[in-house]
C-alpha cells in the first residue's frame, strides 16, 4: 500500500512539473502569460502608458528604419521616437518577419507597425491604418549595365526577380506570374541581386532612391520602371485608440514643421503627404 501511494505521489509530482514547465514556455512575455493583460484595442493607449514601453515592429528598410551601430534610426524611427516621447514612454524597436506582421500585432507582441507600410484594402480588413504620410511606389532595381539593355518593365518579364516576402512587391509579382525568390527583407532582396542570384529586385522607391546609385551602399545598382502609386501608413490593432493619438501627433508635427525637418535629413521632403486627421 505504501509503495502504491508513493508511486501515485510521484506521478502527481511529475504531472505538476510538466504543467508548470509548459505554462512557462514561449518566445516572449506576450506568450508567457502577459497576453492576458492586453486590453481591448480601445484601451491600447492606457495599456501602453501603464507598461511604459511602446514596442514598434520594424525591418531593415533605409532610409525609414535601419541600424546605426546598436540603435535604430531613419525617418520612421525618429518620428516613432518623438511619438513615444509624446506619450511619456520608452521605445523598443523589434525587428520582425514582415510576412508575420499582422499576427504579431494581433498577439500583442508589438504595439504598432511603423516601417514604410503600404496601405491597401486587404491590409485595412485586418488592421487599422493611419492616414498616409509618405508617397511611394514599387520599382525595378537592376545592375547598372542591365538598365540600358532592358528599356521597359515588360522586357524584364522572363527574368528572375527578388522581393521581400509578404510585401506589396510580392503581390505584384504574383499577379503578373513572374518567377521570383522571396527574402526576409528588402535589403536581402537587393543583396541577392548584387550577388547575381537574381536579375531584378522589386523594392520600395524610397528605399531604392536612398540605397542605390553612385555613393550609395549598392552603388552598382540602379532603379527604374515604377509599377504603381501607393501611400505609406502606420498600422495598429483593429479598432485601436492609439490611432487617434497618432493622428493628433502627426497633425501637430506637420503644423509646427518638425516632420519636415526630419524628412529633409533623409531626402524625403518631396515624398511627404500633408497629413489630415
Amino acid at each position: 500500500m505504501r509503495t502504491y501511494i508513493q508511486k501515485r505521489l510521484s506521478m502527481l509530482a511529475g504531472m505538476l512539473f510538466l504543467i508548470l514547465l509548459f505554462s512557462g514556455c514561449g518566445k516572449n512575455a506576450a506568450q508567457n502569460g502577459e497576453a492576458a493583460l492586453i486590453p481591448n484595442p480601445s484601451e491600447d493607449l492606457s495599456y501602453i502608458k501603464q507598461k511604459g514601453t511602446l514596442v514598434v515592429g520594424v525591418t531593415d528598410f533605409a532610409p525609414l528604419d535601419y541600424k546605426a551601430g546598436d540603435s535604430w534610426t531613419g525617418f520612421d524611427a525618429e518620428t516613432a521616437i518623438a511619438f513615444a516621447g509624446r506619450l511619456g514612454v520608452e521605445i523598443e524597436f523589434m525587428e520582425i518577419d514582415w510576412d508575420q506582421k499582422t499576427k504579431l500585432l494581433e498577439n500583442g507582441e508589438i504595439d504598432l507597425i511603423w516601417n514604410g507600410m503600404t496601405r491597401t484594402d486587404d491590409l485595412e480588413n485586418s488592421i487599422s491604418c493611419s492616414n498616409p504620410y509618405l508617397s511611394n511606389a514599387q520599382v525595378y532595381v537592376m545592375r547598372q549595365e542591365d538598365i540600358s539593355r532592358f528599356t521597359s518593365a515588360e522586357k524584364c518579364a522572363n527574368l528572375l526577380f527578388s522581393c521581400e516576402k509578404g510585401s506589396t512587391a510580392e503581390a505584384i509579382l504574383n499577379e503578373r506570374k513572374y518567377r521570383y525568390n522571396g527574402f526576409e527583407s528588402q535589403r536581402e532582396a537587393l543583396e541577392a541581386l548584387e550577388k547575381g542570384k537574381t536579375d531584378v529586385a522589386v523594392v520600395d522607391m524610397v528605399m531604392a532612391a536612398s540605397m542605390t546609385g553612385e555613393g550609395a551602399e549598392f552603388s552598382d545598382l540602379a532603379f527604374d520602371f515604377p509599377l504603381n502609386e501607393e501611400v505609406i501608413c502606420v498600422g495598429f490593432r483593429k479598432g485601436s485608440d492609439l490611432k487617434g493619438e497618432l493622428d493628433t501627433f502627426f497633425t501637430d508635427i506637420f503644423a509646427d514643421g518638425t516632420i519636415y525637418q526630419i524628412a529633409d535629413k533623409y531626402g524625403l521632403g518631396d515624398a511627404l503627404i500633408q497629413y489630415t486627421d
